[in-house]
């Protein structure tokens, strides 16, 4: 369900200089909403404005939303009081997303104006690996000393609670900071006010490593239907947590990044509409290029057999759809287990066994296009059994080949430290072609007089 807005009435406004009204428009609204809404205007002036009549508590929300550079010419064209203000309601995990888009000179005045204790946090999840939980992690939680009572606790939950991400699940800590045990807020209600914060506590905790792979941590709010899990360093101190919406922001990155690797391109981290044609031409023409110098070897394949076509025209006219059908095959293949590797499905150890699935899922399907190609091409070309049943016979063995090799590519991959993406689609028929090639000359020279 998508919320309605009138966008054209909040453009009328704006344009006629129609402040308070646009003002008291944008209230009701979602921050999401208002975010679009100001990243569609144009010029970037009308953005500016339309951000600064924004009442104060909703302008952080909105700015959290924003595209890097929206929120670059916000900064630039916002005093260092509104900044201050901004930037002391933004939650640390949003600001240091901001921050890692952004140009120096102007990090250089944001952390100018934020505050120590929020500039000290910003600078320490900076230092964290990208692409690592550290990174995507967020310091406003509810922690609870291992010696409070179910009292004290909710006291501290009123005290400080409107300023944290999410007040749902509270982190146990001893004396060092070590987490000990969660307790959500519906146990305290449920609980008696005198009694202990650990009695009541799970000690079961499913927590990540500030350096774990964000992905892994995906992975885990995916398969266990989290709303936040705790980050801990080395030493089980918490330092911050990960909330569900930073999980999902995640999962997009990651399916869109394997999407374009898929597709033989360079990721991008701009939207498609952001992004200049000259870097769309940059992140294409490396991967073009060594397709491109690799299907030499499809040339060669096809030069060695030259003479073969002046006699059996049919097997010329024939390669396409072997190659077609070669590279579906795999990609089809390798489609399902690089999926089942981002879920988990698949790991190293089942090598074998997606091996022999997918030979007896190859034998299944080559059989039926070949049986049915072979009655097609006795159909086209009466009496020429011979040819029919050589290029039949090479559909089931080029399906065979394409399933065998798409199974192993991506695993092989992932055993050389690889993403399993860099081996699907384009660079995988690139191999199937060169192999469907030379299957179908070899059964070609052996089924017929060549």
């Amino acid at each position: 369900m998508e919320y309605m807005y009138d966008y054209d009435a909040l453009w009328e406004m704006l344009h006629e200089r129609r402040y308070r009204e646009l003002r008291d428009a944008m209230v009701d609204m979602n921050e999401v909403d208002i975010a679009q809404f100001i990243i569609d205007l144009r010029p970037e002036e009308y953005a500016i404005i339309a951000f600064r009549a924004l009442p104060k508590e909703l302008a952080a929300d909105v700015f959290s939303n924003l595209e890097a550079d929206i929120q670059e010419a916000i900064i630039n064209a916002i005093t260092d009081k509104e900044l201050a203000e901004i930037m002391s309601d933004l939650y640390v995990d949003d600001a240091v997303d901001m921050l890692e888009e952004l140009p120096a000179n102007v990090v250089k005045r944001v952390l100018k104006n934020t505050s120590p204790e929020d500039r000290k946090l910003i600078n320490q999840f900076l230092k964290y690996p990208e692409n690592s939980a550290g990174s995507i992690m967020t310091a406003e939680f509810i922690d609870l000393k291992e010696n409070m009572t179910v009292e004290d606790a909710i006291k501290r939950i009123r005290r400080t609670g409107e300023d944290k991400e999410t007040i749902y699940t509270c982190y146990v800590l001893d004396i060092r900071r070590h987490l000990i045990g969660v307790v959500t807020v519906k146990n305290l209600l449920l609980a008696q006010d005198d009694d202990s914060v650990t009695d009541i506590m799970d000690e079961d905790v499913m927590k990540v490593i500030t350096t774990d792979d964000q992905e892994e941590v995906a992975y885990l709010f995916s398969k266990y239907d989290l709303l936040s899990i705790p980050v801990v360093d080395k030493e089980n101190r918490l330092v911050g947590i990960i909330t569900v919406d930073d999980a999902v922001d995640v999962m997009e990155r990651e399916a869109t990044e394997d999407f374009e690797k898929m597709a033989a391109m360079i990721p991008s981290e701009k939207p498609y509409l952001k992004t200049g044609v000259w870097t769309l031409a940059k992140n294409r023409i490396p991967w073009l290029m060594v397709l491109m110098l690799s299907a030499t070897v499809t040339g060669t394949i096809l030069g060695r057999f030259e003479e073969a076509f002046q006699y059996f025209p049919i097997l010329v006219t024939c390669i396409p759809m072997l190659t077609d059908t070669g590279g579906n095959a795999g990609n089809q293949t390798s489609t399902t287990v690089i999926r089942g590797m981002a879920v988990k499905d698949i790991e190293l150890k089942d090598v074998f066994q997606v091996l022999w699935k997918e030979v007896r899922v190859a034998v299944i399907c080559g059989t039926a296009l070949s049986f049915v190609n072979f009655i097609r091409l006795l159909i086209m070309n009466p009496g020429k059994i011979m040819e029919s049943l050589t290029i039949s016979i090479s559909v089931l063995f080029t399906v065979l080949l394409a399933n065998t090799v798409a199974s192993v590519l991506p695993l092989l991959a992932k055993r050389l430290n690889l993403d399993p993406a860099l081996v699907a689609s384009p660079a995988l028929t690139t191999v199937v072609d060169g192999i469907a090639l030379t299957v179908y000359f070899m059964i070609a020279k052996m089924l017929l007089p060549i």
